[in-house]
């Protein structure tokens, strides 16, 4: 597969349900004074408008980016004071243009919801959005762990906050353009995972918050980026009913959807993957620990899947969908879970609605054999498919040939989501400090020194690594984030 979005028709016209059509009303345009155009600009190779870089978010920038194994060990660390914690990745623009200036600019989205547009050369701040919800959420346990998305044209990001809501602001100024709704009850269905976009399209999920409060289920939804109308709602539970649903009216709950890269999408055909956590499995109407893929507007079932101890999982916590779906190429894909298990799987023998059960090609251990929370990333390299991960307790690496992973390396280091740019890996400790490895032989290069956090995770782009610190479960309202760059910036 390619490493971007090749062209497609992503949306079809779609038969609005009563109830779709009812969360739709709480799309919100915004009447905002119109500011100066700016001129539209393509997306560079020199920018990371999501997480992971594309909506296969594979982690891995095939772009030099002026950082090596020489250099590394001699970046300068400037650390930026933020108005807000960001337990999540940043995305990053070359060149935006912002009040009327072009600027190299970092977007992260704190726990709180407030979305910031910094220089990334000096660190200040460009413009921040605020969510009139921040007020009564700030410092409760309702937050947010969402990485926004930037729209291929440069000129508007879209947010998720704690409150819901997915906003579309306005990239030159940071002006709200429409605010839309994506569940009923956000006190219980958390804004947990990044956003996508394709084809005009922004795909968003929600989760549970710890503790699997109840009610809540899991939803794919579908946005139109222009309007923020909300196209499709497809239920991980109560899959037969297609719009929003008020979660008490479900018979079954939880099977969040909470991996750290969201929905993943085949960027060929807009195919959309995603795992879930604990919840029932029926192989019908309920989709609880099971990766299920959907058709491009989210509304067919064309794939699916769930281990054979699906009972054992949601008896015991291990959700599988505790990470996301890595699409390995257009044959094979990989699964983590709880179960400190991550499986091989085919694409085709998943295939179908019929309830697919078991038949992994391929169970390996996590890096440790714990729980994996992270996303791996995937390696193309001279014909070569690599795929990283990192746990609680290590890091490994494994290459795909002939439908079989096969480890390369390992070692006892845990890390966040890894990173790979320039054949270098870049892994997170949580505990503290950003470990850089040689990609294909995991000899360690350089240690970075940072402060800890939880899910964060780098990007290493246009010359820069960019990441932010700390742990939303401590319902900070301030942060740091760590920009690196060469001496001679």
């Amino acid at each position: 597969m390619g490493r971007r979005a090749t062209a497609l028709l992503l949306g079809v016209s779609l038969a609005l349900t009563a109830a779709t059509r009812a969360a739709a009303a709480q799309a919100t345009p915004i009447q905002a004074a119109p500011v100066q155009a700016t001129p539209v600009q393509a997306m560079t190779a020199r920018d990371w408008p999501m997480f992971g870089g594309n909506v296969q978010s594979t982690s891995a920038n095939p772009q030099p980016t002026g950082i090596t194994a020489a250099n590394v060990g001699h970046l300068r660390r400037r650390q930026v004071a933020l108005d807000g914690l960001v337990d999540a990745s940043a995305v990053y623009v070359h060149g935006a243009t912002i009040h009327g200036t072009r600027h190299d600019t970092i977007f992260v989205t704190t726990s709180y919801g407030r979305t910031i547009a910094l220089d990334a050369d000096d660190g200040d701040v460009l413009w921040e959005y605020t969510p009139a919800s921040y007020g009564r959420l700030a410092g409760t346990r309702q937050f947010t762990n969402s990485t926004p998305v930037v729209d291929p044209g440069a000129n508007a990001i879209y947010a998720a906050s704690p409150d819901g809501y997915i906003q579309k602001l306005a990239v030159g100024d940071g002006h709200l353009l429409w605010r839309t709704a994506i569940t009923e009850l956000p006190l219980r269905e958390k804004m947990d995972s990044p956003l996508k976009f394709l084809q005009g399209h922004l795909i968003a999920v929600t989760a549970g918050y710890i503790g699997d409060r109840a009610p809540y289920q899991g939803h794919v939804a579908v946005l139109d980026a222009g309007s923020g109308e909300l196209l499709q709602v497809w239920n991980s539970l109560c899959s037969d009913r297609s719009g929003l649903l008020q979660p008490r009216s479900c018979r079954e709950t939880r099977s969040a959807i909470w991996g750290r890269a969201g929905a993943v999408i085949d960027p060929g055909d807009g195919h959309i993957f995603i795992a879930t956590g604990n919840g029932d499995w029926n192989g019908t109407t309920d989709w609880g620990d099971a990766i299920v893929e959907l058709d491009s507007s989210a509304t067919q079932i064309l794939g699916n899947y769930t281990p054979a101890n699906t009972e054992e999982l949601n008896d015991s916590d291990l959700d599988l969908g505790s990470t996301s779906p890595v699409l390995l190429n257009d044959q094979w894909l990989a699964q983590g879970g709880k179960d400190g298990k991550i499986r091989l799987l085919s694409r085709q023998a998943m295939a179908g609605r019929s309830p697919h059960e078991g038949r992994e090609l391929q169970s390996i251990s996590t890096p440790s054999g714990s729980e994996l929370f992270t996303q791996p990333a995937v390696w193309r390299n001279g014909g070569q498919i690599w795929m990283f991960a990192a746990d609680n307790g290590g890091t490994a690496a494994w290459q795909l040939r002939n439908g079989t992973l096969h480890q390369e390396w390992s070692n006892g280091t845990g890390g966040t989501s890894p990173f790979e740019a320039d054949g270098l890996l870049f892994v997170y400790a949580p505990a503290g400090g950003l470990n850089v490895y040689e990609a294909s032989s995991g000899k360690r290069i350089a240690t970075l020194p940072c402060g800890p956090g939880h899910w964060n995770s780098p990007i290493v782009v246009d010359g820069r690594i960019v990441l932010p610190e700390g742990d939303a479960n401590d319902r900070a309202t301030r942060g740091v984030l760590d920009v690196w760059t060469l001496p001679a910036r």
